[in-house]
């Protein structure tokens, strides 16, 4: 039999899968580099990493069957041969002046590459973890979270002194080996392991009190159940909402508190340690509270912090309610699958996983487009954080009827 410490080893890896993919979030460094080599515009250059994140949904969604075929080790390589010529063709692309090659590198291969990753390792990563499936999930997705802030600042580094097309040819071999090496760790464990002597049915036990009742749906039958709608419509109003603050956090915080440019730009940093260490956080607080219990808080808090942000001109109350809100937006992430295994059990997790991630992609695209609308036409903040807030006291509605279509699910298996 394996030993328990082993699945550390697993969970290393499954952050080790993660962590480059995450670098996703670094993006925008690009941004001013690319204009001033080429003159591409903003729109421009954020068209590959909109693709990208809408890929990451769907091909997570049209791959999820293939991703519990073929096995977690498989589909960690293809990740990284996929993300690996992703960013590769993008240098490419760059290095010749080509904007379709750019963003059809990004954001195709690059974003098929991030679906593949993002859900490839959580599968059995549950399986070695099955007494603290939240905190497995958020252990993974931490990874995710970690990339921007670790990549980032190596990415603003190298292009002091090497071209930017260099430094993507540089990351490309770099974000190939992490995710080659990782991949090596990811293996199922042995039939009948458990962590201790006994702890099979005291998961099962535990697994049943946190959400619901592992049923082992297929994913045609989770599609047949309302709780896949609400769990959907659950994640696109988090991810819609938190990502639309993040794509204006610096210049809200300049406008409305007179942070300097310096001092919001440390402000964009530490949320991005707050989105990893929230999605740790919530995701192991959700074995103890359940999962329906952490959306609801979720959507409490933030509604509370929309409407504090549309009175708050004092920096340290901002700096907190911004990042409390960004812990919640990881933490979305991270509670996520263990949701999605408490409800529809493990047969196609991954499947099933892929999705409801497609709420990722659309809202990836509807979020920041809605709030940039809104704000050339009012010119301030206030209308977007009260429709922000709005959504949030809908989707506590939805995180009611959720919590009843999974007592209803739970009395009839």
């Amino acid at each position: 039999m394996q030993k328990t410490q082993n699945r550390w080893l697993i969970a290393a890896g499954a952050v080790g899968v993660h962590l480059p993919i995450g670098s996703v979030y670094a993006y925008s460094v690009l941004t001013l580099p690319l204009n001033e080599l080429h003159g591409w515009t903003k729109s421009d250059v954020t068209m590959a990493f909109s693709l990208a994140i809408l890929l990451l949904g769907f091909s997570a969604a049209f791959l999820g069957p293939m991703i519990d075929r073929i096995g977690p080790k498989k589909a960690a390589r293809l990740c990284a041969a996929l993300y690996t010529l992703g960013i590769a063709g993008s240098g490419i692309g760059i290095h010749l002046g080509i904007l379709p090659l750019f963003i059809l590198s990004y954001g195709f291969a690059g974003g098929i590459g991030l679906g593949i990753g993002y859900i490839a390792p959580v599968p059995t990563l549950f399986k070695w973890f099955p007494d603290r499936r939240g905190m497995a999930g958020g252990m993974a997705v931490m990874g995710f979270g970690f990339g921007s802030l670790v990549f980032g600042p190596v990415m603003v580094a190298m292009m002091k002194f090497m071209p930017v097309w260099a430094v993507l040819y540089t990351l490309a071999g770099v974000y190939g080996t992490i995710i080659f090496l990782a991949s090596c760790t990811l293996a199922p464990p042995p039939e009948g392991w458990s962590p201790t002597p006994g702890a099979a049915s005291q998961t099962q036990a535990a697994a049943q009190k946190t959400s619901g009742m592992p049923s082992d749906m297929t994913v045609k039958e989770a599609l047949r159940t309302p709780c896949f709608y609400y769990l959907w419509l659950m994640m696109f109003t988090n991810i819609g909402c938190g990502i639309s603050i993040i794509s204006v956090a610096s210049p809200m915080a300049q406008e409305t508190t007179g942070m300097t440019t310096l001092q919001a730009a440390g402000l964009v940093g530490v949320m991005g340690l707050l989105n990893g260490l929230g999605r740790f956080f919530w995701a192991s607080v959700s074995d103890y509270i359940g999962r329906s219990a952490t959306y609801a808080a979720f959507f409490v808090l933030q509604f509370g912090i929309y409407l504090l942000l549309t009175k708050t001109t004092a920096q340290p109350l901002f700096y907190a309610l911004v990042l409390l809100m960004i812990s919640c937006y990881g933490g979305g992430f991270a509670c996520l699958p263990a949701f999605i295994s408490d409800i529809f059990g493990v047969r196609q997790l991954s499947a099933i996983f892929g999705c409801v991630l497609t709420s990722w992609g659309i809202a990836g695209i509807v979020g920041p487009t809605v709030t940039t609308l809104l704000l050339e036409r009012t010119g301030n903040y206030t209308l977007v954080l009260y429709i922000l807030a709005g959504a949030m006291a809908a989707a506590f509605a939805v995180a009611l009827l959720m919590s009843a279509a999974v007592r209803r699910l739970k009395e009839q298996s």
